[in-house]
């Protein structure tokens, strides 16, 4: 899961132009009877605003602990009382009442982002009412093909010319297998864009997504491979871009590069076909490209198969840790999490339980404190709250800070 910085939150804040396209779709859909349900609510803002909106009831998740913020920013401003703050991934929640709203901005770079598709996928099934509103309501994935020898030198300059004469490319397989995020200008793009696909998510049932585009070249220049965007469609009238002729935005796009540059002449064809599959906690991209001259078969300029899963160096001794002959034995560090997650059995506290990992491994740790660190890393991620446990209060957070300088 990714984290955010508190800063980086107050860069989305900041984009005026994504938050009034948030505030305003929520103005159209709330009404003083609306329960709304703010997913990656990070801060606060979106569920603030509801409120502020006239919301009846606001549910907020959030996973992080930057959802202290937002409670303490909510009780600043009155709203303490009308929004529910809940510390954990949506999935994992169930509400008592079903949403009308359901308001998520959880992007990357691009809407396939970790479990942001699956996380809306989930919310409209089980959380929102069957009359409710996803917000945003559809993304368009845009990509045309671009010529930005900036953007692509980065992936290839060290590895194809240094200056202590080694050769050194056998590491252009991995980078140009991997995406980053960038910018180009409408002057840069070597096509018309085209919709690759379209993210409805009062409909969506699958966060894979997979689709062939194809050109012909509007233009000669030199191809360094493919840009995409993507246009939010948050309620009627209400949309914003992060496309090359719009303004730029905090999420950016993203630029994938072509294996090798590729001179391209007006009339050649183009044809991409554009994967991405989420595994795990990430999406695997994939992306085919042909180029064929003037459009025919037998002159192929470029025939390139790229995919992120190819941009991962995996040694030999990690795959053979993945293989399924392989027979696991825990070594020291496995052993001592086995030893500390079976003494978390709802009866010990995290001191005991660091003491005795003390004793069970005393030269792991510096001494009782350094242990009862690690034990409470092990205690976030696996332990679970009690039921009638409560968040701390707002008024809390000094004494909890106090504790750390201890």
């Amino acid at each position: 899961m990714h984290q955010y910085s508190i800063d980086s939150y107050g860069g989305m804040i900041a984009d005026s132009v994504r938050t009034a396209a948030y505030a305003q779709a929520l103005r159209q859909a709330i009404t003083p009877t609306s329960i709304v349900l703010d997913i990656g609510t990070g801060t606060g803002i979106l569920a603030l605003l509801a409120c502020q909106l006239g919301a009846r009831r606001v549910y907020a998740v959030e996973p992080s602990d930057a959802i202290q913020v937002a409670r303490e920013i909510a009780s600043d401003n009155g709203y303490a009382e009308r929004i529910e703050f809940i510390q954990d991934i949506s999935t994992q929640v169930t509400l008592p009442e079903l949403a009308d709203v359901i308001v998520s901005d959880m992007h990357g770079v691009l809407p396939l982002f970790e479990q942001n598709v699956p996380s809306l996928i989930d919310a409209r099934q089980r959380l929102l009412a069957p009359s409710g509103m996803m917000i945003p309501r559809q993304e368009n994935l845009c990509v045309a093909v671009v010529e930005a020898s900036e953007l692509y030198r980065p992936y290839t300059a060290a590895w194809n010319d240094n200056l202590y004469g080694l050769d050194m490319r056998a590491a252009l397989q991995r980078t140009t297998n991997t995406w980053e995020k960038g910018r180009v200008t409408p002057e840069q793009l070597l096509v018309e864009p085209q919709c690759w696909a379209m993210l409805d998510y009062g409909a969506l049932e699958s966060p894979d997504v997979s689709a062939q585009v194809t050109w012909a070249a509007s233009r000669t220049g030199i191809g360094h491979g493919l840009i995409i965007w993507f246009d939010a469609i948050l309620a009627d009238g209400v949309t914003f871009s992060n496309a090359p002729n719009a303004p730029e935005l905090i999420y950016g796009s993203a630029f994938f590069p072509w294996l090798e540059p590729v001179t391209l002449a007006v009339g050649d064809v183009i044809s991409v076909a554009i994967q991405a599959k989420l595994i795990d906690e990430d999406y695997i991209w994939r992306w085919d490209t042909r180029v064929l001259s003037q459009g025919d078969a037998g002159q192929i300029k470029a025939d390139f198969k790229q995919s992120t899963f190819f941009g991962v160096p995996l040694s030999p001794e990690r795959m053979h840790r993945w293989a399924s002959h392989h027979v696991p034995a825990l070594n020291e560090e496995g052993q001592l999490e086995l030893f500390i997650l079976s003494l978390m059995d709802g009866e010990k506290s995290l001191e005991e339980i660091a003491k005795q990992a003390v004793d069970r491994f005393p030269n792991r740790f510096s001494g009782w404190h350094d242990a009862l660190t690690h034990v409470g890393k092990l205690s976030e991620n696996y332990s679970r709250q009690p039921s009638d446990q409560k968040p701390l209060p707002v008024s809390s957070a000094s004494q909890s800070r106090e504790f750390f300088r201890a």
